[in-house]
């Protein structure tokens, strides 16, 4: 029994980092779980979307962990299954082995993504592009920036300043809205780190060696998570994974309240008292709690509180930016793309590096699940993904104007023609990506103050402001309840998930 048995623990959102605490808090105690999610759905951003059948990721979540507390928990929930048998054999509730391909198409041609080392990538980029890239990788490597300021510097360091230009540079700023020199360089440290050219080499060398028996140069902890060559996925999307926890939860006793959004935080001391939540009907009731973790955006957290919080950590909060993301699903009768033995393309991504598009990325869901298809042997279905800030000219269109923009864009590109296009969708996702720059650089004045409540834990994407992937929120989420249950108020656990060099991965 725990040191905490029977006290009540509101959560604050409905994504992997809400549910995993709740199944952590209820496994072995007897406390009481309470979790509101504003939206209709459980998973945040790991939600699946279903259209007419066809269903969609929001943004793409390869399930992959080098932590093995991670990937057990995903393997209680949904089993892999591996065997090759006919579909209607395969488990509803499972995972599946997906192989990893993902390119990037610049200048009309394709690249693997990574960029390895092949005959294809140096005959794309030409002689003399290719010896240019190799000069500017030996300089920075013999003379580093010994101060890293800017993602701009990160990139630089880590690949050169002329491979930095050619693929990292304007796709970045697709994503963001801005140049790298003004997004903090502790992006990369979470979503990067110890990538660079020379372990891509390496892992290239390992590819070729591990082919002769007993020679390796990397082993399965040292390869870097953006080189994988396989991850595992659950059946109907990561959404599954989610929509099972929400079960389990409830089973466990908890209670979930969709459509239920707090909208105020009364403080006491350094204690939170309670919360006001606001249902879909619109009355509001409130609701007390012993412990109160949140993965809601910190922005809207500290907004909420009554009294306000200190005003420099009040102004850095509402400074905070976050990028926003639109899906366009099309579902096509035929693709141009093929492989060398003209089968489909096997890609599950498609960066977008051509500056004469506005999108940033195509998901092939057929090659992430073929379960995510309706008709997966006659159809192909597709996410256009577009990073946008609500309210800006893409966010404002209507769907009917974004599913036009992108088919004609996805025709412009040769990937099919219009007439093959047979269907469409639009998703706006809020929030999806806290950025790393504006009154981000005080951030540490918001962790003193909510480290200073002593039963308020910060989890996830957006309860942190931290670029994290699945994993990681998973992590911080487990690391929540584990203090919880053993009444501890220290919350540096917490947040030392994914400072280390060794990367986690589940998007």
């Amino acid at each position: 029994m725990s040191a905490d048995a029977g006290k009540n623990i509101v959560i604050i959102g409905g994504g992997p980092a809400g549910l995993t605490a709740a199944l952590e808090i209820l496994r072995n105690t007897d406390m009481k779980v309470t979790l509101f999610e504003a939206e209709d759905m459980l998973g945040g951003i790991s939600k699946t979307i279903n259209y007419n059948g066809n269903r969609i990721d929001i943004g793409g979540h390869r399930f992959f962990s080098k932590s093995e507390t991670v990937m057990k928990w995903w393997d209680e929930i949904l089993p892999v299954f591996e065997d090759s048998v006919p579909d209607e054999k395969i488990p509803e509730k499972c995972m599946l082995s997906v192989s990893r391909k993902s390119r990037i198409l610049y200048l009309r041609k394709f690249f693997n993504y990574p960029i390895s080392l092949s005959l294809q990538t140096l005959s794309n980029l030409g002689l003399i592009k290719t010896i240019r890239i190799g000069f500017s990788y030996l300089r920075v490597m013999l003379f580093p920036l010994k101060n890293e300021k800017s993602l701009e510097d990160f990139f630089i360091n880590r690949f050169g300043k002329e491979l930095y230009g050619t693929f990292f540079e304007s796709y970045t700023h697709k994503v963001w809205g801005r140049p790298c020199s003004q997004i903090s360089a502790e992006w990369g440290a979470q979503r990067i780190k110890g990538l660079s050219i020379s372990k891509a080499v390496m892992h290239f060398a390992s590819s070729v060696m591990k082919k002769i028996p007993g020679l390796s140069l990397l082993t399965s902890k040292e390869v870097e998570t953006s080189l994988i060559d396989r991850f595992i996925y659950p059946k109907y999307g990561p959404g599954q994974m989610w929509e099972i926890a929400g079960k389990l939860v409830e089973e466990k006793g908890g209670k979930i309240h969709l459509n239920t959004e707090v909208v105020k935080i009364n403080l006491d001391s350094t204690r939170i008292k309670e919360v006001v939540v606001k249902k879909s009907d619109g009355t509001e009731e409130t609701v007390s709690a012993d412990y109160f973790i949140s993965s809601m955006p910190v922005k809207d957290l500290l907004n909420s509180m009554t009294p306000q919080p200190p005003e420099k950590a009040l102004n850095t909060a509402s400074g905070l930016v976050y990028r926003d993301f639109i899906t366009v699903g099309l579902l096509m009768n035929k693709c141009n793309l093929k492989e060398k033995d003209g089968t489909s393309v096997k890609d599950n991504w498609i960066y977008i590096q051509e500056p004469d598009v506005k999108m940033g990325r195509i998901q092939f869901f057929n090659n992430w699940s073929r379960f995510m298809v309706k008709a997966p042997t006659e159809t192909i279905w597709l996410g256009l993904e577009y990073f946008v800030n609500e309210g800006d000219e893409l966010w404002s269109m209507t769907d009917k104007e974004l599913v036009e923009m992108a088919s004609a864009e996805l025709a412009k590109l040769g990937i099919t023609e219009l007439s093959d296009i047979c269907d469409g969708m639009a998703y706006r996702q809020k929030k999806a990506y806290p950025a790393y720059f504006d009154t981000y650089k005080d951030f540490n004045q918001i962790r003193e103050f909510t480290d200073s409540i002593d039963n308020l834990f910060l989890i996830g994407r957006n309860g942190q402001h931290r670029y994290n992937n699945m994993d990681h929120s998973m992590l911080c989420a487990i690391e929540a309840a584990k203090s919880i249950k053993s009444g501890s108020t220290d919350k540096s656990a917490i947040w030392n998930v994914n400072t280390e060099d060794e990367y986690h991965e589940g998007k």
